[in-house]
C-alpha cells in the first residue's frame, strides 16, 4: 500500500472504531454524564438494561449471570459505585471493579440519573403529577 492510502485507510478505521459503542445511547455528546453512558455501554450492557446507554441486557430475566434491568430501578451513586467494586450485591455475580477510578465514578453519576424512568411512581399528595416527571 502506498503511504497515503495507508493513512486513508487508518484514519477510517479509527472513524469506525470511535463510533463503536456509542450507538442507541440516547445522551447527548454535550451532557455532562455522555462519558459514563459510553462506559456503561462498552462495560455493562452485556448483563444490565438501560435505555439511555442503548443497553439491553442479554433480556433473559431466568438466567442468574442478567443484571438487573437499571430503567426498573433507582440508584444513588454511592449503591453504583459499591457494586462496581464488590461486584454486586447479596451474592451476585458481577464482575469486581469492572470500571475502576475517575472511570467508575462517570458510571456512578450516570446511572444515577438515569435509571429509574420506568418505574411507575404515584404523584405525592399536594403535586402536581407532571412536575414530578424526569
Amino acid at each position: 500500500m502506498r503511504p497515503a492510502t495507508s493513512l486513508i485507510a487508518l484514519l477510517a478505521i479509527a472513524l469506525v472504531a470511535s463510533a463503536c459503542g456509542t450507538e442507541g445511547i440516547t445522551v447527548a455528546e454535550d451532557d455532562p454524564a455522555y462519558s459514563g453512558a459510553v462506559l456503561f455501554a462498552e462495560r455493562c450492557s452485556g448483563c444490565h438494561t438501560l435505555e439511555a446507554a442503548g443497553a439491553l441486557g442479554s433480556a433473559d430475566r431466568e438466567l442468574r449471570n442478567q443484571g438487573p434491568s437499571l430503567d426498573e430501578r433507582l440508584e444513588s451513586p454511592e449503591d453504583v459505585l459499591y457494586a462496581i467494586q464488590n461486584g454486586g450485591f447479596s451474592g451476585s455475580i458481577m464482575p469486581q471493579n469492572i470500571v475502576t477510578g475517575d472511570e467508575a465514578e462517570l458510571v456512578a453519576e450516570f446511572v444515577a440519573e438515569y435509571s429509574g424512568t420506568k418505574i411507575d411512581r404515584p404523584p405525592t399528595p399536594g403535586t402536581n403529577p407532571a412536575d414530578q416527571e424526569r
